[in-house]
């Protein structure tokens, strides 16, 4: 079993900005020499998240209202009381959708559905400079 390490660098707009990683992710299972195996990609931040879902445009906007609906920004958050930077609604949010995705490959191909796409989400209240880990597991 062998084990690479990538990265994905992106930049953000914050406010539930939406970034297709599918192909990033790909490229460096195809990069990595190794055919099958799983990837794991993972967010170093506390305000931000991975996830999978048809991305085209109705589910990007229903998934960010769905997220300003269970999670409000102009709700009082106690992070914010303390910190001032006005974000506590970025932490909870991503602490909602989790830190990390993984998907099988097989023969250097991801096996996600057709309709089914990796996403970053950046929660966070201003724009970002993201780094991603892309950690490839396989033979």
């Amino acid at each position: 079993m062998t084990v690479k390490t990538e990265t994905i660098k992106l930049s953000t707009q914050g406010n539930a900005d939406i970034q297709d990683i599918t192909d990033q992710v790909s490229q460096a299972v195809q990069g990595s020499g190794l055919t099958d195996g799983v990837v794991t990609v993972f967010t170093s931040s506390s305000t931000s998240g991975l996830t999978t879902i048809e991305y085209e445009s109705g589910c990007v906007s229903d998934l960010r209202r769905l997220f300003d609906e269970i999670v409000d920004p102009a709700r009082h958050y106690a992070h914010n009381a303390r910190w001032g930077d006005g974000n506590g609604h970025s932490h909870v949010r991503a602490a909602l959708l989790g830190a990390s995705f993984s998907v099988p490959f097989v023969n250097r191909r991801l096996t996600l559905g057709t309709w089914q796409q990796i996403i970053f989400i950046d929660f966070d209240n201003r724009q970002r400079r993201r780094e991603l880990v892309v950690q490839i597991l396989g033979e």
